[in-house]
């Protein structure tokens, strides 16, 4: 079966980086050989929110123009939003590398947990920043150090006018870089890799780098497996 293979990140640090766009392309490929399919062309977006409807975007809407079967890695790679999945669903055929053989129900169950991971996602961030300001508030002594750093943080290089749109904590950022080494972890769990050495070596295998553009140590990956939530299995 001919397919044409579709791959997005959010941010143009990931799509800079190619981490997210490798461990993409790898189960993609994966996927492909095992099935028996061949890509006969494939379509990056980089730096597209999840948000923005998959047949509004570029490059989305050209893979889906060749009335062939398109791949994406992961659901979520096509859209977090259930009404996106369900209307690309009546109008195009899309197959997830992580699960080739998911029949329409599956896939529409898949889409609600995912729209599921990111509310709950916004909602301990928010949770999370008032917790720090209301600390802060009370007059803890390193809430209120890192409020003051957050805030400068916002303000640095910026307008007034562009202060007051905000912008991403030391945290979000840390958060940020840990979702683009998502993937390439759970490539080493899916190889058999079962400690957390294992994965730092894996992930200096590939040539990853941490975000500070160091080899990785057991340690570091643990640090970002818990901002993910992810366990060894």
């Amino acid at each position: 079966m001919e397919v044409i293979a579709y791959y997005r990140v959010s941010t143009k640090r990931q799509g800079d980086s190619g981490l997210g766009l490798e461990a993409q392309r790898e189960y993609v490929h994966t996927a492909a050989k095992q099935n028996g399919w061949t890509i006969t062309a494939e379509y990056t977006e980089n730096a597209i929110s999840g948000t923005v409807h998959p047949l509004e975007r570029p490059e989305a809407s050209k893979a889906f123009s060749h009335a062939l079967p398109v791949v994406v890695a992961k659901l979520d790679r096509l859209s977090r939003d259930v009404e996106h999945i369900a209307g690309l669903m009546k109008r195009v055929v899309f197959r997830v590398a992580t699960m080739p053989n998911a029949d329409t129900l599956q896939l529409h169950l898949y889409a609600m947990l995912a729209q599921q991971e990111r509310d709950f996602i916004s909602q301990r961030t928010k949770a999370a920043l008032e917790a720090l300001q209301q600390r802060s508030d009370s007059g803890n002594a390193s809430a209120m150090q890192k409020v003051a750093n957050r805030t400068k943080a916002l303000n640095k290089g910026r307008t007034k006018a562009n202060q007051e749109k905000g912008g991403l904590s030391t945290a979000n950022k840390a958060k940020s870089f840990a979702a683009s080494v998502k993937d390439p972890i759970e490539l080493c769990l899916l190889k058999g890799t079962r400690s957390y050495l294992g994965l730092a070596n894996c992930l200096n295998d590939r040539g990853i780098k941490t975000v500070r553009g160091n080899l990785w140590s057991a340690m570091q990956v643990k640090r970002v497996m818990d901002k993910l939530e992810m366990k060894l299995n």
